[in-house]
């Protein structure tokens, strides 16, 4: 019987000194969500010892997962962000899996007014890639990459969305880990600020960061955010929230984050009148109101 040889990968072997030559410094993408920029924070060193400084918003880099139950907000939430940082000048990736792109087009329209933001200004920084149109996006993810790849290497773009990661294997979520590690990698590979919209299944536990596909989404990306809703059902609720028995609140949890240090409160979310999310005060401090 013979034993096959296998290879040693030298060059996955060095010192933390040399990786630390080309790491990249860790600064915050502004996330276009009022109230979500100041709960990602890094820790600088002074004169009285380690401070704790607000990051400014989602850490550069970083490949973020953002999962909840339906109608939580989370494309409202990633389509903040493409527009803000479309806004200021950086090209955007939206890889729409969900929305064909001229109805997400006219959403993204919508928010943009929603937000102040000039439409025209932002147009030609925001590059729709429609995977809802084009099954062979979805289904075969080489010629998604490979797409992406070229729109990248086109359009300098440093920043990705995807809405949403389950549509790339809901009828295969056996896959589902093969699937985001390339797309991690991917991002990797080419230095994007990337958010991964992920949906929840009816038996996942609603604050959670498990979504479709198990844990896998969650345990490989750099962090995760989690967003749910409530509805008020009792007098203790009332007190707290400040809302009428029978009314809808939202709440988002950062779950967790590899790249820097981050809120770990459970907050009230908002979605305004106009159509944009928000993130309010901790459930700590309606709690210390309300006793």
């Amino acid at each position: 019987m013979t034993h096959k040889e296998h290879e040693i990968v030298e060059p996955a072997v060095t010192e933390l000194r040399e990786a630390t030559k080309s790491a990249p410094e860790i600064r915050g993408i502004p996330t276009g969500v009022e109230g979500l920029d100041e709960l990602f924070f890094t820790t600088k060193v002074t004169e009285a010892g380690p401070k704790r400084v607000p990051l400014g918003g989602f850490p550069q880099y970083a490949v973020l997962n953002l999962t909840g139950i339906p109608d939580t907000g989370k494309s409202l939430m990633v389509e903040q962000f493409a527009l803000k940082q479309a806004s200021i000048g950086l090209p955007v990736a939206f890889v729409t899996v969900e929305t064909p792109a001229a109805f997400l087009a006219s959403a993204l329209k919508s928010r943009a007014i929603a937000m102040s933001l000039d439409y025209e200004e932002i147009e030609s920084n925001l590059i729709l890639i429609d995977a809802a149109s084009y099954a062979s996006l979805r289904e075969e993810i080489p010629t998604l990459l490979n797409t992406l790849a070229y729109a990248i290497k086109k359009y300098d773009i440093k920043i990705t969305v995807i809405d949403s990661i389950t549509g790339l294997f809901e009828a295969r979520e056996m896959m589902a880990r093969s699937i985001v590690r390339q797309l991690y990698n991917f991002m990797k590979r080419w230095y994007q600020t990337a958010l991964f919209v992920s949906q929840k299944r009816s038996g996942h536990e609603e604050l959670s960061a498990e979504a479709a596909g198990g844990y896998a989404v969650a345990h490989i990306l750099d962090g995760t955010m989690v967003l749910t809703k409530k509805m008020i059902s009792s007098t203790y609720d009332e007190r707290l929230y400040k809302r009428p028995v029978g009314e809808l609140i939202r709440l988002f949890r950062i779950d967790g984050c590899r790249l820097c240090g981050h809120d770990t409160d459970t907050h009230v979310m908002e979605i305004t009148k106009t159509g944009l999310v928000r993130i309010g005060p901790s459930l700590t401090t309606l709690m210390r109101k309300s006793s």
